[in-house]
């Protein structure tokens, strides 16, 4: 036994317990009334515009569901897609009103090249969108396609993490559910050579569809 090595560890120990047992005041008395950030001047929808598409996401205002409808026409020329897989029924409804196509079951899911969902809500902070597996999309739908859409509305904007939860709390109530996250982007890695690679470990692209609601 290192008798030295032992001393020194003992000291220690006894200058913590000393130190836990001598009542000091705070010396940093503002320390927990400091805000982590200053509180945004601009709209929610700006401040996460900005944000979003600082991580790589493409987002699209639309001011009522027609507008969306052409959007999304436009988005599927554009890159050619055909085999889009849409599972919640509020977004069926949506797309069924004005004939857009889609796959609505499992069937050859594995050739998936778009999944469209809706969220939970957006984090304007920091240009999240949350999710959760509640609905028919599951855990898949967000993660398996190389391209992940996401419909989302005005009224879904909040600007931290703490009031999207505050959300899901009264949404859900004493049923929460066993999956809530925050997508910040696509999907990306640095790990290989550090250079950075989209879609490493799941959709490459995020779309934001902006549904304006509040007007």
């Amino acid at each position: 036994m290192n008798i030295r090595n032992t001393t020194a560890k003992e000291k220690m120990l006894k200058k913590i317990r000393q130190a836990l047992l001598q009542k000091r005041e705070n010396p940093h008395p503002m320390f927990e009334e400091t805000p982590l950030y200053k509180d945004e001047e601009e709209p929610l929808d700006v401040t996460f515009a900005r944000e979003f598409t600082q991580v790589s996401g493409k987002f699209i205002y639309c001011d009522g569901e027609i507008n969306l409808i052409e959007n999304l026409i436009i988005l599927v020329e554009k890159l050619n897609l055909s085999k889009m897989y849409v599972w919640e029924q509020e977004v069926q409804q949506l797309l069924d009103q004005y004939g857009f196509p889609y796959r609505s079951t499992q069937v050859h899911f594995d050739e998936a090249e778009a999944g469209i969902t809706g969220c939970e809500a957006l984090i304007a902070r920091n240009g999240s969108i949350m999710l959760s597996n509640a609905n028919d999309s599951g855990r898949r739908l967000s993660v398996y396609p190389p391209i992940h859409i996401v419909i989302a509305r005005a009224s879904q904007l909040v600007m931290d993490i703490k009031h999207g939860m505050a959300i899901i709390r009264e949404k859900y109530k004493q049923d929460l559910p066993t999956m809530i996250t925050t997508v910040t982007g696509p999907s990306r890695t640095a790990d290989i050579e550090k250079r950075l690679v989209l879609g490493a470990h799941g959709p490459k692209e995020l779309y934001l569809f902006l549904l304006e609601d509040r007007f």
